[in-house]
């Protein structure tokens, strides 16, 4: 069954910064396209970052020069490096593989949530 995780979450101050990571396991015949979203408490799930299979990215605004996505195709695996977080960026990070699947895996092409890390900025 297709798995994904993430990682890497934890508690700064403003200013700080976390690399928080997304692995996608239990298949052979896909390829990923990924994407970070963010939900804070009282507040309706935003996309953050995006990238694809051949490095492409994409940020929301507000993170924008500040947060950086990037990939480890051999590990399967997507990072989001956060840097001079602020209080605004508290949030539970959760990861969305989305799988392109060929041959005997096709039917499994779609969408898989991870359970998302917290991320915590005290000002």
């Amino acid at each position: 069954q297709v798995q994904v995780a993430e990682s890497g979450g934890g508690s700064v101050q403003a200013g700080g910064s976390l690399n928080v990571s997304c692995a996608a396991s239990g298949y052979t015949y896909c390829n990923f396209d990924m994407t970070w979203y963010r939900q804070a408490p009282e507040k309706e799930r935003e996309f953050v970052s995006e990238i694809r299979l051949i490095g492409t990215t994409s940020y929301a605004d507000s993170v924008k020069g500040r947060f950086t996505i990037s990939q480890d195709n051999a590990k399967n695996t997507v990072y989001l490096q956060m840097n001079n977080l602020k209080p605004e960026d508290t949030a539970v990070y959760s990861c969305k593989a989305h799988l392109s699947c060929w041959g005997p895996e096709h039917e499994v092409s779609g969408d898989y949530w991870g359970q998302g890390t917290q991320v915590t900025v005290s000002s």
